[in-house]
């Protein structure tokens, strides 16, 4: 029996959503940080001519005259073969370079000099092991398998490859390897080049003259009983006195662990606030902070072009079209940007409004969703605007995503932010005793004391995402 195959052609009604590319371009620019922001801002301006920057010292004159572009000029040509049928252009183009509609406050203080970018490029750890290199009586051979060494440690000054891996590189013996990093161990800062912590410390140890000491010992044999801090412990396997232990753990914890962190290149991130609140008599302000970002508008020059102004070709006219729906369509998502930032903020000021008089302890539990009901909006947007941007508050600073919290009960049925528990941990083990610090189990009774249900496995979770150590790392003897 033969099976005949047929083509047929039927019709289907199917609903999807498209991502237009200038929708995909407001999504993009939503999530952008400051710096990304402005960096892609930039970028634009570079690749698009229609795109100009406005000074601040232009008056309204000197803005183009877009102003006083006539009524009767239809942009519709712009908008021809655009999904996006739902803006009127020339409207638009009158009055898209003002700041905003004014529905919320600007910031206008001047911008402060960075004063770091005139000072002087520091010394990396790889420059002085280098130096050092040169300087030392080695061969060409030693030279060689030195600099792949230097080359391969990390900012903390540790050789994380094997000698096996070296020796392979380098095409050397493996023994003669292990003797060029013993003397590469040699070389200040005191410790760099070991390949864990333990030989750090003994280089260090040798360096000071107390071989055969008891910290050598301790280092050697015993070195996981100097993470409990305890010389009854360090005096009872060393067969040492505690007070002997006890100078012993001191000069060892006096030690550096990161050779190399003196040399780290690493500066101090100063975070721009996108976005203040300011308390003004009885209530909170909401101001963005458009300091830095450029204020952009439609070359006059192009604008006159399209207008029929100049003598310009049809390849010429459709090319300015192209670049300034383009333009028109990047400033409209950055005008969007910043409101949704302004409405995301000013709802979060309304659900916090006791943080902002009193701090986190008053913080509440805040999921997207009670935002995004409130503004209208939908989650997503919600926690793409929050994504890498900063609030400054009377209580400090703030990334938005900060003010959403999980809840946790208590022990009269309401509920707690998270942040808040996070706080009152912080502030139980501020106050304990650094010889008898609490642990886990007791930082949940205080807690449950104080009205917070809540398990130990959740305190320990919430202390390891402070980087709090436990109880037994915390301890001090001295």
């Amino acid at each position: 029996m033969a099976l005949e195959m047929r083509q047929r052609q039927s019709l289907k009604l199917v609903q999807q959503l498209v991502m237009t590319p200038q929708l995909q371009q407001a999504i993009k620019l939503l999530q952008l940080s400051r710096m990304e922001m402005v960096e892609t801002v930039q970028q634009e301006m570079m690749e698009n001519p229609v795109l100009e920057e406005i000074q601040e010292s232009e008056g309204p004159e000197e803005v183009g005259g877009i102003d006083k572009v006539d009524d009767d000029i239809s942009m519709s040509s712009v908008a021809e073969n655009d999904p996006v049928t739902d803006i009127d252009w020339g409207t638009f183009l009158e009055s898209y370079y003002y700041s905003y509609d004014g529905d919320y406050y600007q910031r206008q203080d001047e911008e402060e000099a960075d004063f770091e970018s005139y000072t002087s490029k520091k010394t990396t750890l790889q420059e002085h092991l280098i130096w050092q290199l040169r300087m030392s009586n080695f061969t060409f051979e030693e030279e060689q398998v030195g600099t792949y060494i230097i080359g391969n440690l990390d900012e903390d000054g540790y050789l994380r490859i094997s000698m096996e891996e070296i020796g392979r590189e380098t095409d050397t013996e493996e023994e003669f390897v292990e003797k060029t990093l013993k003397k590469v161990q040699n070389f200040d800062p005191v410790g760099v080049a070991a390949r864990d912590l333990k030989e750090c410390l003994l280089i260090q140890v040798h360096h000071w003259g107390l071989n055969k000491s008891l910290v050598e010992k301790i280092i050697l044999d015993h070195f996981e009983l100097m993470e409990k801090k305890d010389p009854k412990l360090i005096a009872k396997a060393t067969k040492s006195t505690e007070e002997e232990a006890l100078e012993a753990l001191k000069f060892i914890l006096g030690m550096e662990p990161k050779p190399g962190r003196a040399f780290s290149d690493e500066r101090a991130q100063y975070i721009i606030p996108d976005i203040y609140v300011h308390k003004v008599g009885d209530e909170y302000v909401v101001v963005l902070n458009e300091d830095g970002l450029p204020k952009l508008r439609v070359s006059n020059y192009y604008r006159q072009l399209l207008q029929g102004k100049g003598k310009t070709g049809d390849l010429t006219k459709g090319y300015v079209q192209e670049k300034l729906r383009s333009a028109v369509w990047l400033i409209k998502s950055i005008h969007q940007r910043q409101r949704t930032i302004y409405k995301v903020t000013k709802s979060i000021v309304k659900f916090q409004n006791e943080f902002f008089d009193k701090g986190v302890e008053y913080l509440k539990p805040l999921a997207l969703k009670d935002v995004a009901q409130d503004i209208e909006m939908h989650e997503s947007t919600v926690s793409r605007v929050t994504n890498n941007k900063y609030v400054h508050t009377p209580q400090g600073i703030y990334e938005l995503k900060f003010f959403f919290n999980s809840r946790v009960g208590t022990t009269s049925g309401g509920e707690i932010a998270a942040e808040s528990v996070k706080q009152k941990i912080n502030q139980i083990i501020a106050g304990e005793d650094s010889e008898k610090p609490y642990s886990d189990q007791e930082i949940t009774r205080t807690l449950r004391e104080m009205g917070v249900d809540i398990a130990r496995r959740t305190v320990t979770k919430y202390r390891e995402s402070m980087n709090v150590l436990s109880s037994t790392k915390r301890r001090k003897y001295f």
